[in-house]
């Protein structure tokens, strides 16, 4: 099995050869997990691995592989980035996202970027390598119906919010108190409180604390966010 530095020639054995796979994730544990699943597939070899989006775009370029897996965050961008980028030289290679954000937003910019399947890493290393062989063997796993069936079924629960109650949101994700927020807003601290009333009952939450919670999850779950995390 190649490692991190280790770029193996793509010869062209054409469609009798096995399928050549890169690998593009900035963990190493992570990346050398794959591989080893990948190999031990009949069938398929890992042809090159790369941790950062530079380091990706420049390994595809030499060994030209047929499917790459690319990781959503990367230390220099995104595997959006390193897509883009490598479609513009070669078409053909095929690209899976192997990414922890199930993220409707990541999923639709996947898609647009040329991506032709989506998988959440908690798949098991059989249904990674199912899904290599497919899209070689020229399916397409990931379409605008995945992403507006998905979208539909994920309904945002602040879309009913008026702008004052998405301000007091905001804020409460921000740790000010109810006076705090008045201040800020120059309103009275019951208008504050009728805000948070109202935005409960839409969001379907029953406790102000369970309205930071939710800001503080957004707030961190969002896959352009932290590179490298």
């Amino acid at each position: 099995m190649p490692g991190y530095d280790a770029i193996v020639p793509n010869l062209d054995a054409g469609k009798q050869g096995p399928i050549t796979v890169m690998i593009v994730d900035d963990h190493e544990v992570v990346r050398r997990g794959i591989a080893e699943v990948v190999e031990r597939t009949e069938g398929m070899t890992v042809v090159a691995e790369a941790g950062s989006v530079a380091d990706g775009v420049r390994r595809a370029t030499l060994v030209h592989p047929q499917v790459m897996l690319v990781d959503l965050q990367l230390p220099d961008g995104t595997g959006i980035d390193l897509m883009r980028q490598v479609r513009e030289t070669q078409p053909d290679a095929r690209a899976i996202v192997l990414t922890s954000f199930d993220d409707d937003d990541a999923l639709a910019a996947a898609l647009e970027a040329g991506a032709v399947a989506y998988l959440l890493k908690s798949v098991r290393g059989a249904e990674i390598t199912d899904v290599i062989r497919s899209v070689a063997a020229g399916r397409t796993l990931l379409d605008e119906r995945t992403v507006t069936r998905r979208r539909a079924g994920h309904d945002d629960p602040t879309e009913n919010l008026t702008p004052s109650e998405l301000r007091v949101l905001d804020l409460i994700g921000e740790g000010l108190s109810n006076r705090e927020i008045a201040e800020r807003l120059g309103v009275a601290e019951k208008t504050v409180k009728n805000h948070i009333t109202s935005l409960l009952a839409k969001m379907g939450l029953q406790r102000r604390t369970q309205v930071a919670a939710w800001v503080a999850s957004r707030k961190h779950s969002g896959w352009r966010a932290e590179p490298g995390h």
